[in-house]
């Protein structure tokens, strides 16, 4: 099924994947490109991207691998979920389009993909607006136990890393990622028809392999793809992000709730604001459109 979406859809042919994507604004526009998570598609900026196409950017929203129209062009390619994998799209999908550089904006998986482009590639990324702060998996680390309640709230990835959690997420994939979108976002109250236009995108084909790769791999539970381990050794090294970033947290989030920010200035030398926004969840750019738009405007315009 296709997604409901109002946007045209473009494609654009990578190495691994067709990419499917929409874009608005002028072509020869600051180019600005807007990465969804899980489990959202690009609906999640539909009100930040006119806005942004309205200040002259040209805006890519691509859907990410395993979501929506995007497919892999060999049945032979690995599902990976992986964070290396994400962040190897964004950089084909850039290149393919002919993309030197970009301001970035992400959560959740893209968010990743955003934070990963700006540490190992900065020449690429313009500036960077993460919500959730850094968001670069320490993968080594992820045997560490979790203080409970944030293990509690991770209660899913452990669902995932079971043939029962593949079986339920291919089963019931609607009415579980419908729970998580409640969840994380407790005060945000969505319509029933808002979360079915994102929902059409979990139809995928290879959604479910890939959200369960991604899950399994970031615990060191299966392999990545062997193409992208040189990536997964430099993030391993948790390496610091040095283009200008404005990092976004929700207040109200339900997986990833804001912690001090302790970490912020050493992770991001450049920072330039850390904001906790009241009364919104892990979906940012669909609860907080207008936030997100003024963190790429003050970047964008050196503020």
């Amino acid at each position: 099924m296709m997604p409901d979406t109002a946007f045209p859809i473009r494609r654009v042919r990578t190495p691994v994947l067709d990419i499917a994507y929409e874009e608005h604004g002028p072509a020869d526009g600051e180019v600005v490109i807007l990465l969804h998570g899980f489990p959202y598609d690009p609906r999640g900026y539909d009100e930040a991207a006119p806005m942004l196409a309205e200040k002259g950017r040209r805006v890519i929203v691509p859907y990410l691998r395993g979501y929506g129209p995007t497919r892999f062009l060999s049945p032979h390619t690995l599902r990976s979920g992986q964070q290396a994998a994400l962040a190897r799209d964004l950089l084909d999908l850039m290149d393919a389009l002919s993309i030197r550089q970009a301001a970035l904006a992400g959560y959740d998986w893209g968010g990743r993909a955003a934070c990963i482009v700006a540490a190992l590639w900065p020449e690429r990324a313009r500036c960077l607006v993460t919500g959730d702060g850094y968001n670069i998996q320490d993968i080594p680390g992820s045997v560490r136990p979790l203080a409970p309640e944030m293990e509690y709230r991770l209660w899913y990835q452990y669902y995932f890393n079971t043939e029962r959690g593949r079986d339920g997420l291919a089963a019931n994939r609607r009415p579980l990622c419908q729970l998580l979108w409640q969840l994380w976002s407790p005060s945000w109250r969505f319509e029933q028809a808002t979360y079915d236009r994102t929902a059409a995108s979990f139809d995928n084909s290879d959604f479910v392999d890939v959200v369960i790769h991604s899950y399994r791999h970031r615990y060191g539970y299966v392999a990545g793809d062997p193409s992208l381990e040189a990536i997964e050794r430099d993030l391993a090294r948790q390496p610091a992000i040095s283009v200008p970033t404005i990092a976004l947290y929700g207040a109200d989030d339900g997986v990833a709730p804001p912690d001090e920010g302790e970490g912020d200035p050493i992770r991001f030398p450049r920072l330039h604001a850390r904001r906790v926004l009241p009364g919104v969840g892990h979906n940012i750019p669909q609860e907080a459109p207008g936030e997100v738009v003024r963190a790429l405007e003050e970047l964008l315009s050196g503020g």
